[in-house]
């Protein structure tokens, strides 16, 4: 029997299981039914164990590393696409490849953009996401995206903490944009850390612009990957006469030592969502779904309706 037309089916890609199935649950749908096969070498081939023929797809699977994320994602797409779904959308709550956004020196890729292209080729039709590393990777596709803000999440939970004093400040001179975002909502001062790398992922230097003496720090950044620069900023604000310091950053990658560096360092609280699993708990880790937000948004994009409502900044 065909599928009706009308329906919306949600599937999840295996980074992504949890978090699919509390949308789905909050969409009001039951998880669609992937099977995935595995040949000895690792190749691996999924496959939709129900008829997704006139359907509105939505396939959930962030893209964080390692590089079979995105490789099930667009073999997913490109399933989906053979199998006749009338409507194929990406829903990526962490992309990822995002931080290579421009050549910032000779001979580089620029991985956003071809990881747009994958997934156009692939089948999507439509992209929903969360805190892009850069605004402009919204440009890069050929197909509408919706970029979700998780400041929607956020701010709700920054307010009942009724701190006093409160400054927000960026951990670097690209994410003022969204510091001065979240402080306009707030009412509430900004400080900037500016820093130079000596390579990716390593700091040489860090300075603080603003007096943050007597006052709640909150840091806002897209993502944490190694808590290099979040726990040094953190520790540099403490040193400089700051009450509490935490941290809200939407994407946990939390990489390589990262975990050991929140533990010893004076960060009072680091808040994050669920786009991407933690590989561990943490005392100092408040994680908050970002599920029903996608849910509400795919909701209004499969019935036609708008989302401008779902955008804080």
């Amino acid at each position: 029997m065909s599928s009706n037309p009308t329906e919306a089916k949600i599937f999840a890609c295996s980074q992504s299981k949890t978090l699919a199935k509390d949308i789905a649950n909050a969409f009001g749908v039951k998880l669609g039914n992937i099977i995935t096969s595995t040949y000895s070498d690792g190749e691996f081939q999924p496959s939709f164990e129900e008829s997704v023929r006139g359907s509105r797809v939505f396939l959930v699977g962030s893209t964080n590393p390692s590089s079979e994320n995105l490789m099930e994602l667009l073999l997913m797409l490109d399933a989906a696409k053979r199998a006749s779904a009338r409507h194929i959308t990406a829903v990526i709550p962490y992309f990822g490849w995002a931080r290579q956004d421009r050549k910032d020196k000779p001979r580089v890729p620029i991985a956003a953009k071809l990881v747009a292209k994958m997934l156009e080729t692939a089948g999507a039709t439509r992209i929903i996401t969360m805190d892009l590393h850069a605004d402009q990777i919204q440009g890069f596709f050929e197909m509408p995206v919706d970029h979700l803000f998780a400041s929607t999440i956020f701010l709700p939970y920054l307010k009942s903490l009724n701190l006093k004093d409160l400054t927000i400040a960026s951990p670097d001179m690209g994410g003022s944009k969204r510091a001065y975002a979240y402080s306009k909502e707030l009412e509430s001062d900004v400080v900037i850390c500016y820093k130079q790398r000596a390579k990716a992922n390593v700091i040489s230097h860090m300075e603080l612009i603003g007096d943050v003496k007597g006052k709640n720090v909150v840091l806002v950044d897209d993502m944490v990957d190694t808590a290099g620069t979040l726990t040094r900023a953190a520790d540099l604000m403490m040193e400089r006469g700051a009450l509490s310091v935490r941290a809200i950053c939407t994407h946990p990658l939390l990489s390589g030592e990262a975990y050991t560096k929140i533990n010893e360092s004076k960060l009072e609280e680091l808040i994050v969502t669920n786009s991407i699993p933690l590989t561990q708990q943490h005392d100092k880790i408040k994680v908050l779904s970002c599920a029903g937000l996608f849910a509400d948004v795919m909701q209004s994009v499969h019935q036609n309706k708008s989302i401008s409502s779902k955008f804080l900044m």
